[in-house]
């Protein structure tokens, strides 16, 4: 399949959340080796070359074709740039194709980005009418349609559920599985309205299908597993020194997230008296600092950015490999 064209517009026009902030914890070697695991149109990417030396480079990886189009422009433009098309979850298989043992830095801005929401042919959106797709990767069955017309009542309400928080999933997925038998469910209107009926209480200031939609993404794209692989990737393949910095969106990815960075910079914790010294349990990570939000300025020009939070870890460089996960 042909990569889509790269919007130009939308280029130009996304601004990645916490932007500055992200990559000013990240770089730390002007000459380092660096990773942008979410490359999305390349606002992170960008501002992290703008700081490294003509020795360093960066690798940027994506699931979605139009982003990988992106940063193939962008490798035409740097050499020190390399593109990549997949998921950070594979980011073991990328550092061994460009012979890279360890990186200095770390990046995962998770989750949808503003252009594909924007883009009603993507089916990310209730608020605009398109296909029932909601697949990062075009190329990677199966699209939201797909899944919601062929699986089981159970699954479907047991996703909106476990995903979305959605306290009506059983009433959604049942009016799913009512609907599709007269004819199958194929636009993100169809289905926005479907749940909006389907929901007896709505939130103020809220959508009815907000909780449904995400659930359904997260599952089609595997997004948290996703997560939880690459975070152990991530750690395991750090440099003495290197820093791991997430943005989340949403309490599911950021409570991921903020335990395993909790659990690593804490150590192993063992029953008191057992014969073992502070050596022996020193771990070789640490909390960078407290979960940062965007300050009131960035979130008054990009709505997006209210619900992100970023963590940061760093592998030390004083602490022997001998506290190191097995």
């Amino acid at each position: 399949m042909k990569p889509a064209t790269p919007d130009q517009e939308s280029v130009q026009e996304h601004r990645s959340v916490l932007l500055d902030s992200a990559v000013d914890y990240l770089v730390g070697r002007t000459d380092g080796r660096y990773v942008d695991g979410t490359f999305g149109r390349g606002g992170h990417s960008r501002l992290i070359l703008s700081r490294l030396s003509e020795n360093g480079e960066l690798l940027g990886i994506d699931k979605d074709p139009v982003a990988v189009a992106v940063g193939q422009e962008l490798t035409g433009q740097d050499s020190r740039f390399h593109m990549a098309h997949g998921s950070f979850a594979h980011l073991d298989q990328e550092l061994d194709a460009r012979g890279w043992p360890q990186a200095d830095g770390i990046l995962l801005d998770l989750g949808v980005s503003s252009p594909q929401l924007d883009d009603a042919s993507r089916g990310f959106s209730f608020m605009r009418e398109g296909p029932l797709d909601m697949r990062m990767n075009p190329q990677q069955p199966p699209s939201a349609a797909t899944w919601l017309n062929t699986a089981d009542e159970k699954q479907i309400a047991d996703v909106i559920w476990q995903y979305g928080e959605e306290r009506f999933s059983r009433r959604i997925a049942r009016s799913v599985v009512s609907r599709r038998q007269e004819a199958p469910l194929e636009t993100t209107r169809q289905l926005a309205e479907l749940v909006s009926a389907a929901v007896p209480k709505k939130e103020k200031h809220k959508h009815p299908a907000t909780r449904t939609f995400q659930a359904i993404r997260i599952f089609i794209n595997r997004e948290l597993e996703d997560l939880e692989i690459g975070l152990r990737v991530g750690v395991d393949r750090l440099a003495p020194g290197g820093r791991l910095v997430v943005i989340s969106f949403h309490s599911l990815e950021d409570r991921i997230v903020k335990r395993f960075m909790r659990d690593l910079a804490r150590g192993p914790q063992l029953p008191r008296g057992l014969p073992v010294t502070a050596r022996e349990t020193e771990t070789p990570y640490r909390l960078v600092t407290k979960a940062l939000k965007a300050e009131t300025g960035e979130v008054s020009d990009n709505v997006r950015a209210r619900s992100a939070v970023m963590r940061v870890l760093e592998r030390r460089l004083d602490v022997s490999a001998k506290g190191d996960r097995e």
